[in-house]
């Protein structure tokens, strides 16, 4: 992941001052003023793309969906559009690195490929950074026996 921060602060665009740029083809600096962007905006914007490819079960590990699925249920609460999304976020480019869970019978390549070209799609789109890569771990395959399993566990005992 070259030319990327790894701090986790929210990065500014430079102007492009003593490197002969300009901000140009960043599109977030100019003569003006500089654009922020911070790295839960980029991991937002790649987890919902990232949801939006059919065959894509689920983002984040078993630890990460069960705090997920918690924080869901609280009143009030949301979900996390950056879980299973890590990003490293730097003054013109930026690097994404996905964890997911396919559905049974999706082609895993295919899958990923189709997960790598909407994220990098979105998030040049919306941000102006360059995507310099976006590293694919399937970390498991969600059967449809998974949602009979946890239908049953559900079921009250007492009418």
């Amino acid at each position: 992941m070259a030319d990327t921060a790894t701090t986790p602060r929210p990065t500014t665009a430079a102007t492009g001052a003593g490197r002969g740029t300009s901000g140009q083809g960043s599109g977030l600096g100019s003569d003006h003023g500089a654009t922020t962007i911070a790295d839960t905006v980029v991991s937002k914007i790649a987890g919902i793309a990232a949801r939006d490819i059919s065959g894509v079960h689920a983002l984040g590990g078993g630890a990460a969906r069960a705090v997920g699925a918690l924080r869901e249920r609280i009143p009030g609460g949301r979900v996390n559009h950056s879980q299973g999304v890590s990003v490293e976020v730097g003054e013109r480019q930026a690097a994404v690195d996905i964890e997911l869970i396919a559905e049974y019978g999706a082609p895993i390549a295919d899958l990923a490929s189709a997960v790598r070209r909407n994220v990098i799609s979105s998030v040049e789109r919306m941000t102006g950074l360059q995507v310099t890569e976006v590293n694919i771990e399937v970390s498991d395959i969600h059967l449809p026996e998974d949602d009979d399993q946890d239908e049953e566990k559900h079921v009250t005992r007492v009418q």
